[in-house]
């Protein structure tokens, strides 16, 4: 059974400037290696002339990468990753870019700046809890889908669409602890006729 994880809704940025030094925190969700790269090489090419373009991701439930781009070993990639880390993100990538300003930060300044940085790039991305479904389909007779739609939404199910064709086809996603529910609802609204047939599971992004 899959299990419930915090990620992020889209893309975000945000920025701030200490001691001169402009940071920019960019995020992006990353279901893949492959995608965090890419994200990571595009924030690159759009600030080519930025002083570092610092970066971290965790793809999957392990898959952590991070990078100093130049900056002082431990004060840069590292703080951003654990950002990340704490705040129990996966699928996620976060790129901090500095223009520096002429004055220097020392190893402490630089910890807190891109713990900062990485910190309004996540916020800025909008994390979510990421929930997992069942999806059923359910064939049914025109007169029950009425029925069938408002004991859905009492129950907190989500209908995926309806298809009027020869009967009503809904697709619906439910909690995985309510399985056996749904069976038993099918059962009850069409004395045994109606049969949900399982499908694959999905994802359901709730805001926090």
């Amino acid at each position: 059974m899959a299990e419930v994880y915090r990620t992020l809704r889209g893309e975000g940025r945000d920025e701030f400037v200490v001691s001169r030094s402009r940071f920019i925190g960019w995020s992006a969700p990353a279901p893949e290696e492959e995608t965090a790269l890419a994200f990571i090489e595009k924030v690159r090419k759009d600030n080519w002339d930025a002083s570092h373009n610092v970066w971290a991701y965790v793809v999957g439930a392990s898959r952590e990468r991070y990078s100093d781009d130049g900056e002082p070993q431990g004060t840069a990639g590292l703080p951003v990753l654990d950002v990340i880390r704490k705040e129990g993100l996966r699928d996620a990538v976060v790129v901090v870019t500095r223009y520096f300003g002429g004055v220097k930060l020392g190893a402490g300044g630089l910890v807190r700046a891109y713990t900062q940085g990485a910190r309004i790039a996540l916020a800025a991305g909008r994390p979510v809890r990421r929930l997992p479904y069942l999806s059923f389909s359910l064939d049914t007779d025109y007169a029950l889908a009425g029925r069938y739609q408002r004991e859905f939404g009492k129950r907190g199910y989500v209908v995926k669409h309806i298809r009027w064709l020869d009967k009503a086809s809904i697709a619906v996603l439910v909690p995985p602890e309510e399985k056996a529910a749904l069976r038993e609802l099918a059962a009850a609204l069409s004395g045994g006729r109606d049969v949900p047939l399982p499908g694959p599971e999905e994802y359901i992004d709730e805001e926090e």
